[in-house]
């Protein structure tokens, strides 16, 4: 059963019955880096991909097991810590061409609306900027359950995925192949290992 699924459903007189063990997991909890992945992956040259990651970022989770619309999220991620591997790419992504990271650090996710799909799928929306340009964007999430670590810990963890225009960002640039085509696809793909840990109260 998903984090925020409801057990049952009363009538308008009463009280909606919620699992106690899902609403023990109703609280703030704190994305744990050392633990989780924000990634990337772009088309390149039209035959292969390349995929990349964001070493540096800071998020909340504020989880309502007896109400999904109640839970949201926010992360804030660190342009200059994007790593694909190769130091010039790096370099070139940081730079005016893509994400011009030295005006335009951060990258920042503010949810603005929550939902069960069922079972244990998710879906979140909510505002993405990136160079002072803010779009919706919709992230499907699956919850991998919960569990309290060797240290305390109260722990929750998800996968997600989204897909986005990086165009309409105003992440632009791109070279024409000779073969036809161009260097970088528009369409990237965006990957999320999440473990969260809750805050004390």
């Amino acid at each position: 059963m998903g984090i925020f699924s409801r057990t049952a459903t009363a009538t308008a007189a009463t009280n909606t019955a919620v699992d106690p063990a899902l609403a023990a997991l109703t609280g703030t909890y704190t994305i744990d880096p050392a633990h989780s992945g924000i990634g990337f992956t772009a088309r390149h040259a039209m035959v292969t991909n390349v995929r990349g990651a964001f070493a540096e970022y800071e998020g909340t989770l504020n989880l309502d097991g007896t109400d999904p619309a109640a839970s949201s999220a926010s992360i804030d991620v660190k342009i200059a810590s994007i790593d694909t591997g190769s130091a010039d790419r790096d370099g070139h992504l940081r730079s005016a061409d893509f994400f011009d990271a030295e005006q335009f650090p951060l990258m920042t996710f503010r949810s603005t609306s929550a939902e069960a799909l069922g079972g244990t799928d998710y879906r979140i929306t909510g505002d993405l900027t990136i160079k002072d340009v803010t779009k919706p964007i919709t992230i499907d999430l699956e919850f991998n359950g919960a569990a309290k670590d060797p240290f305390g810990n109260e722990r929750v963890g998800f996968e997600g995925k989204a897909e986005l225009l990086r165009s309409e960002w105003g992440l632009t640039w791109n070279a024409a192949l000779e073969t036809g085509g161009v260097l970088v696809s528009d369409k990237i793909k965006l990957t999320f290992e999440i473990s969260a840990i809750k805050n004390a109260r």
